[in-house]
């Protein structure tokens, strides 16, 4: 029987063997969550270099692209969007300015601010990395059916809800 295990399955059934007064069952979510999300962003980052992108260079270009023409946030709008801090925002656009792919201005409502926006090759590059980004995703979830899916998206809203992210 323990062969038909995964890892997490033998790990839980040594804890039940040494420890059998707790109860590591919660280890079968987090722990094969964990698992699943490790190896999803090895599988995600491969396509990101493909196109030359590191995921915070994906995740800048794909948060501009999808706010819509003219593709521009300040840096303030793009931690929020991003979930960064404002100095990771600043290397990451610092790397896509450095390839042409963002360009930043002084705001037009305050001279203080900056405006990140896409140029015309950012838009090209994360146009073609998110189309593969997309077909790598639906190669990802594949192997689930589209109800398996909905109840996995829902469930992990609920909980990520829950946690309060």
């Amino acid at each position: 029987m323990a062969s038909d295990l995964d890892h997490v399955g033998r790990i839980m059934a040594q804890w039940r063997d040494q420890r059998p007064d707790l109860d590591p069952s919660p280890q079968g979510v987090i722990g094969r969550l964990h698992r699943v999300a490790a190896r999803l962003t090895e599988e995600l980052v491969e396509v990101y270099a493909r196109f030359g992108l590191g995921e915070g260079e994906f995740d800048v270009l794909a948060t501009l692209r999808r706010t819509g023409a003219p593709y521009e946030l300040t840096p303030g709008d793009l931690a929020a969007s991003t979930m960064v801090s404002s100095g990771a925002v600043t290397k990451r656009v610092d790397r896509c300015a450095e390839h042409g792919w963002v360009t930043r201005r002084v705001g037009e409502a305050d001279a203080r601010s900056r405006v990140v926006a896409l140029t015309p090759a950012g838009l090209d590059l994360i146009d073609r990395a998110f189309e593969a980004h997309m077909a790598n995703e639906h190669r990802l979830v594949g192997t689930l059916t589209e109800l398996e899916r909905a109840r996995l998206a829902h469930l992990l809203e609920t909980w990520g809800r829950s946690l309060g992210i």
